[in-house]
């Protein structure tokens, strides 16, 4: 249902002082260049640029009743451009505001009108400091004036890459009292910085990159809050990036900012606006030149409002955009649109027979807008209709349009699929069905309930406690807005928990990972309470970590989408988000929860299967990339790196975890290690046995932990794997070889004699294999070796020792001392 509105002329310029010079400046070939009405609407501020012959001009009208001098400036080149006519507040007697022209070099002209006297100069002041600075944009905010000034370098044939950097936004305070302006010291917002558009709210200011920027940089915004002296960068297609609070000059750097972001920022798509313009609620808004108008908070977030029914706006239409309490009032191509903020509904479409219209200041009048054109004033006056508030009839229409962008992507014909085509078209009954069933059960609650189709009945009783959910939703969403400031921060909690429980029980595409990241990084702390409510995580009486959650729910922790399906916007993977979390909140329990993901892996996922997060990346490797994207590293964080190899049980974890504590020398630890882990397996066994063996020939650390080391030797090391492993990594000698050694660290064998001796009287594995075979008394003997006859001293000299003068060298070699 839509408004019926009324558009009626209310002042044919008669009423104006001048009104026929205002027609003549209204009605001339070329557009004015900038029309403002004072915040009282009693006075006209026209800016024309160019008109014959060229001479710029500054007119101030005034209505009549009002007595007074008239304002009208004039100016020709050389003279600079005017680039800003802006109203500021001016409290005590000089009225309750005042005008400021601002020219391109940096002189300001400081008006006041006072009844019966007129427009009067109060002051000039100068902006810029540097002689050489040029204002490109200004703006006032509260009691300050920001800009942004272009600062050429001296060099004429600078790079041009540098060249682009060559911009500084400024800010000063400017107060205007009874004893005149009082103009502060200039305080560097932003330097080394591309060009910029700035544009003003009540706290902040909305730094717009310039048509003809550097490529690089006019993918984002900035947005400054004064009050808190942060930054934020913030982009349509990936909403909040990044906020930094500038202490100090150094950090105000253009450059510096983005140094943490520029990997994450060069993979983003570049802006698309057209016109941008502040709403009164503080936002940003945007048209692009697709006709898409979306607003962006002063938090960094991004919503869509409207789209202008397709429209391609072309790059030189002009594009008027005014809001009027929650009332967005649109003008394009001759066409007025009034929309709802809140809800992005069309309120009313109108065709202007007025070529050209700006909106004008209408102060205490809510339901009409004021239109300037060549003929006069116009007031539109507009009331919403009964009903048209009712949160069924958005949700409807919501459900049509998700409808319409789910089939299109669908579809294999080219024609575009609209909600008009949906409704009347009867092939696609689901989106019929769920509209019924949602204006049904929500408009019941106000009025006695209206008849349902048999069919959707049994479809109503299904999604029940699913319209009780988004009932709740709705109501706690609304709590947090009209929440009491103490009160905000519960249900923020209440209200993320909810959304992350959401989530978690639906498709974990791109859109629903992209949310949660938003999420995560908008709300840290509730996110985190909310993973520990929808996993269920918590301590058992034993101190481990033990977790209560389905398996569908693992499933979009531990799996979801692969790295490079992501994307290049900074989304990560489920995973990492909770990871993030455990190392901000609980970093103490990262390694157990580690650990109990891999037990999960196993109910979630077959053994071998290569969907499951396993035959992929493993989950430890994946903990250990977020810890390593810590901005600043601890001896903590060493720790945990220890833990997370460990808690893996991975052979190549082990063993990675097993040198770094060497290369530590936390003996005491490499050993209590060794002995947990030796158990895992006979190959992890014998891989750490040989380690520690070869640690253990370079150097006496070990000596005190033998008793514990040598009953980790493997079963198949014979003692000449033993001997091979200890002389490959002795230490060189500095000097040349005697018997009696004096250095401390110097082998012995009656330190490997333990270890050998326990070689020597373990019985030898084949023996065990072939004993039964060998008492079989008909196990036939085996055949004597052949005697050849050879001279006896040739037999002593070459003949090979026999298995009893090797034997009695050993044990002679055993009950010795030193090598």
């Amino acid at each position: 249902m839509k408004a019926a509105g009324m558009l009626r002329q209310v002042s044919d310029f008669t009423d104006f002082s001048r009104g026929h010079q205002l027609r003549e400046l209204l009605c001339q070939g070329e557009e004015p260049s900038h029309i403002q009405s004072s915040p009282d609407g009693q006075h006209l501020v026209v800016l024309q640029k160019s008109r014959p012959p060229p001479l710029a001009q500054v007119v101030a009208f005034r209505r009549h009743g009002i007595a007074g001098a008239d304002l009208d400036r004039n100016w020709q080149p050389p003279q600079p451009a005017l680039v800003g006519l802006l109203f500021l507040q001016s409290p005590g007697t000089l009225g309750s505001w005042a005008l400021a022209l601002v020219w391109e070099h940096g002189r300001t002209e400081i008006w006041h009108f006072v009844v019966t006297v007129g427009w009067q100069l109060l002051q000039t002041l100068e902006l810029c400091q540097g002689v050489r600075a040029r204002i490109i944009s200004v703006c006032s905010q509260g009691a300050s004036l920001v800009w942004c000034e272009e600062r050429p370098p001296l060099d004429a044939h600078s790079d041009m890459s540098k060249c682009a950097f060559r911009f500084c936004v400024c800010t000063r305070a400017l107060e205007v009292g009874e004893q005149g302006v009082r103009l502060g010291a200039v305080r560097i917002v932003l330097h080394n910085s591309p060009e910029y558009q700035v544009l003003s709210s009540s706290q902040h200011v909305f730094l717009v990159p310039a048509t003809a920027s550097f490529a690089t940089t006019s993918k984002f915004l900035l947005i400054w809050h004064p009050e808190k002296t942060k930054l934020t960068i913030t982009a349509p297609s990936a909403g909040f990036i990044h906020s930094k609070v500038l202490r100090s000059s150094s950090e105000s750097d253009f450059r510096k900012l983005l140094l943490g972001s520029v990997g994450f920022l060069s993979g983003l798509a570049p802006l698309d606006i057209h016109t941008s313009a502040v709403s009164n609620s503080g936002g940003l808004l945007l048209v692009s030149t697709k006709g898409t108008v979306n607003i962006v908070e002063p938090d960094g977030t991004q919503r869509h409002i409207f789209d202008l029914e397709g429209r391609t706006v072309a790059q030189g239409s002009p594009v008027q955009l005014k809001t009027f309490g929650s009332i967005l009032a649109c003008v394009l191509a001759g066409v007025l649109y009034l929309i709802d903020q809140n809800s992005g509904r069309l309120i009313e479409k109108k065709v202007l027979s007025m070529k050209e219209v700006h909106f004008l200041e209408s102060p205490g009048e809510e339901d009409s807008i004021q239109l300037l054109s060549q003929t006069g004033i116009y007031s539109f006056s507009f009331s919403k209709p009964e009903g048209s508030s009712r949160p069924e009839l958005y949700l409807v229409e919501t459900v049509f349009e998700e409808a319409c962008r789910y089939y299109q992507r669908r579809s294999l014909s080219s024609s575009k699929l609209t909600v008009e085509k949906l409704k009347k078209g009867g092939v696609f009954q689901a989106p019929v069905a769920l509209a019924a069933i949602l204006q049904h059960s929500l408009h019941q609650k106000q009025k006695p309930a209206q008849g349902l189709q048999d069919t959707y009945t049994k479809l109503l009783s299904t999604m029940s406690l699913e319209l009780q959910s988004y009932m709740s939703l709705e109501l706690l969403k609304t709590c947090v807005v009209c929440a009491p400031e103490n009160e905000v921060e519960s249900c923020c909690e209440e209200l993320v928990e909810q959304e992350v429980s959401r989530v978690l029980h639906s498709d974990m595409d791109k859109d629903n990972l992209a949310y949660l990241n938003s999420i995560f990084a908008s709300f840290p702390k509730a996110a985190w309470k909310a993973t520990r409510s929808c996993l269920q995580l918590q301590q058992n009486g034993d101190g481990l970590l033990v977790a209560r959650a389905t398996p569908e729910v693992w499933k979009k922790v531990l799996g979801g989408l692969e790295q490079e399906e992501v994307g290049q916007n900074g989304v990560v993977p489920l995973f990492e988000l909770i990871c993030t979390s455990f190392l901000r909140f609980k970093p103490k329990w990262l390694p157990s929860f580690v650990e109990l993901t891999q037990q999960y892996v196993s109910i979630s996922w077959a053994y071998s299967s290569k969907e499951g997060p396993e035959g992929r990346v493993p989950l430890y490797k994946r903990a250990l990339g977020v810890l390593a994207r810590k901005k600043k590293r601890s001896e903590a964080d060493d720790e945990m790196e220890l833990e997370l190899l460990l808690c893996s049980k991975r052979p190549k974890a082990v063993l990675q975890a097993l040198h770094i504590l060497i290369r530590l020398k936390r003996w005491q630890q490499v050993v209590e290690v060794a002995e947990k882990f030796s158990k895992l397996s006979p190959l992890l066994n014998k891989e750490i046995f040989t380690t520690l063996l070869a640690e253990f020939a370079q150097h006496r650390e070990l000596d005190p932990y033998l008793d514990m080391l040598w009953p980790l030797c493997p079963a198949e090391l014979t003692i000449s794997d033993i001997l091979t492993v200890v002389l490959q990594h002795l230490p060189p000698s500095q000097e040349d070889p005697v018997p009696f050694s004096s250095e401390e660290n110097q082998l012995t064998v009656g330190l490997l004699k333990p270890l050998l001796q326990r070689v020597v009287q373990r019985p030898c594995i084949q023996e065990e294999m072939y004993s039964d075979a060998l008492q079989s008394p008909t196990f036939p003997p085996p055949t004597p070796p052949r005697e050849h006859k050879i001279p006896s001293k040739a037999v002593a000299d070459d003949a090979p020792q026999s298995p009893m003068v090797r034997t009695s060298s050993l044990s002679a070699l055993l009950q010795g001392d030193t090598v």
